[in-house]
């Protein structure tokens, strides 16, 4: 027999607690910095090489994949997809 949920989705108690927003916007850049990453190591791109794809620095190429660094803005992150040939899509839901 199939159980059936009780009370709340964790969505809705980020927004009861007012921190759907923040913990949103740092789980999409996790997935679009680690996707970035497995796309550098996918062609063998190192970060000497991304950073002058991206016309930036190896500092800030750092600062985009690091996973507890959430002030990425999405010009950086368009930067770095379309380095390794690929795009980000958004969507509005």
């Amino acid at each position: 027999m199939k159980k059936k949920n009780i009370g709340s989705s964790f969505d809705s108690w980020l927004r009861e607690e007012g921190i759907y927003e923040e913990t949103s916007s740092i789980a999409i850049k996790r997935v679009l910095a680690r996707q970035v990453e497995a796309a550098m190591k996918e062609q063998n791109v190192s970060k000497t090489e991304m950073a002058k794809r991206m016309h930036t620095s190896r500092a800030s190429l750092d600062r985009l994949l690091d996973r507890d660094n959430d002030a990425v803005t999405l010009s950086t992150l368009q930067k770095a997809a379309t380095a390794v040939g690929r795009e980000i899509r958004l969507e509005l839901v």
